[in-house]
């Protein structure tokens, strides 16, 4: 059962029947369901943030689930409110994990994949338990199951994407169109469906798509048994990113799904609410921004270096990239995951580890702040950009090594981390201090061009969701467009439910 509850207090929250009469009153609400997994909650929320500022004659409801209720409240304005849906029991996996973040290892990866879909009874309870349908439902494309609930109950679906058109586009046409035999050998190629400057070789070529011919995979038997056609069939698809950026890939993206859906590019999604105050005791409990501000006497010296929230290094590399790091000179502060790993060198009063929350934002708007070593998922492309900052990929999974030729080889506001040994090797601290040097030398001509096309997206980004930006239109649009259509589709729903049958 959900318990529905107000952002400001937790306090139980009376059902929705008072805020409109019969089915109209779900005219004015909108669903938002994320995917546990940090780098998908949180493109939501900010989704659902932008609403409730521009929108203000909507009411927003998130899903969420036990576990991550108090990260969802932090980060939402108080008119959001917040359905709580039992996370369900599935041993092996522990009771209380209820996000990526939080397993204890990547082998539970599939049994919380399995997890998530057994949210598919719940939710219908939940979504029976409305007044009236809402305008509409935005969920994640891994929660595959609400395809099927949403259009039980006679509402649209938009499909969330936490990918870019790019990645998207490219690894739909891989699907359909093999990469040809040249690729065996290293050599580039084009990538059908997509412009011709797009070429790409197999070391760019997500495991997802390699792994879609091994039916005994189980993440691969999720995509196909639990999201299958879902995504394809959605009314609409969100994507957070904006048109000057991706505007080239939307087209080729599109053809993947049926007639009539329109991808809406309303991002970058922490910028689409405007000048929000973030709370200060969730912003930086670890102290990141004032040991920055001690760094600022050398604009531009600091490197940011993180791997998201899922990937999980090794602790030889680890140790790689430490003596790297402090081999390169530059001041450095590190989000590290690892509760158990120590750092083989003495890092200095110069070089920071931090194993908390990290106000990735704040610290890569810090003009301390020179470049990002990234393992290049889209969020933190998204970051990096709009803070006018370049990136040092480093790829580690999922369509990770995509975004990275996206920002080096198409944007070109970053440099690539090589592995010698090839990919899955461990990458020596000699590359590592000789592309930190590369990425955070502003004299070097490379350097001084990755910072140009760096400053030239966070211009661009800032222009997207301003007023009248492509963004912001985009958001206007769609809900004047969801709106404008909402009582035909009512209606339609009562017909097919009151006629006759045969």
């Amino acid at each position: 059962m959900a318990i529905t509850t107000n952002n400001n207090n937790g306090a139980a929250a009376p059902t929705h029947a008072a805020d409109g009469a019969g089915n109209q009153a779900g005219r004015d609400h909108v669903v938002v369901f994320p995917f546990m997994a940090k780098g998908h909650t949180l493109p939501l929320l900010h989704f659902a943030t932008a609403l409730a500022v521009h929108q203000k004659n909507l009411r927003i409801t998130v899903v969420i689930t036990p576990a991550n209720l108090a990260f969802a409240r932090s980060r939402l304005p108080a008119s959001v409110r917040l359905a709580v849906l039992p996370f369900p029991s599935l041993p092996p996996l522990p009771s209380g994990v209820e996000s990526t973040d939080t397993l204890p290892g990547p082998d539970l990866y599939p049994t919380f994949l399995r997890a998530t879909a057994l949210l598919r009874a719940p939710f219908a309870e939940f979504m029976a338990s409305l007044p009236a349908p809402p305008l509409v439902l935005v969920s994640d494309s891994f929660l595959g199951f609400t395809h099927r609930v949403a259009a039980d109950a006679g509402v649209r679906r938009i499909v969330f994407q936490g990918m870019s058109c790019f990645s998207m586009a490219t690894c739909r046409s891989l699907i359909t169109s093999p990469p040809p035999s040249v690729a065996e050998h290293g050599a580039s190629f084009h990538v059908a469906h997509m412009p011709e400057h797009v070429r790409i070789t197999a070391a760019d070529v997500p495991d997802t798509i390699t792994k879609l011919g091994d039916a005994e995979d189980p993440v691969t038997r999720f995509l196909i048994d639990d999201i299958g056609e879902s995504d394809a069939r959605s009314w609409g698809v969100l994507v957070n990113s904006f048109a000057m950026l991706e505007e080239d890939y939307v087209s080729a993206f599109m053809s993947f799904y049926q007639p009539g859906a329109r991808a809406w590019l309303v991002g970058p999604l922490f910028l689409a609410a405007g000048d929000v105050p973030e709370r200060e005791d969730e912003q930086d409990p670890e102290g990141c921004l004032a040991w920055l501000d001690e760094m600022a006497e050398r604009p531009e010296s600091v490197v940011y270096v993180s791997f998201g929230t899922q990937a999980h290094v090794s602790d030889e590399q680890l140790d790689e990239l430490a003596r790297g790091l402090v081999q390169s000179g530059h001041p450095f502060l590190w989000a590290v995951r690892s509760g158990a790993w120590s750092p083989p060198v003495d890092v200095g009063p110069h070089g920071r580890i931090v194993r908390g929350w990290i106000p990735q934002r704040s610290v890569l708007a810090h003009p301390a702040v020179g470049g990002f070593l990234s393992h290049c998922g889209w969020n933190s492309v998204m970051e990096s950009l709009a803070a006018g900052k370049p990136v040092l990929v480093w790829p580690q999974m999922a369509e990770q090594h995509l975004n990275a030729h996206h920002v080096t080889h198409i944007i070109g506001a970053g440099v690539r981390i090589t592995a010698a040994g090839g990919a899955g090797a461990v990458v020596g601290r000699a590359e590592v201090e000789h592309k930190i040097r590369r990425l955070m030398d502003a004299g070097d001509s490379d350097g001084q061009k990755m910072r140009a096309k760096a400053a030239w997206a966070q211009k661009a980004a800032k222009s997207a969701v301003s007023d009248g930006g492509t963004s912001r239109v985009a958001l206007l649009k769609l809900v004047e467009e969801l709106q404008g259509s909402y009582c035909d589709i009512i209606a339609a729903n009562d017909n097919q439910i009151n006629r006759p049958r045969r």
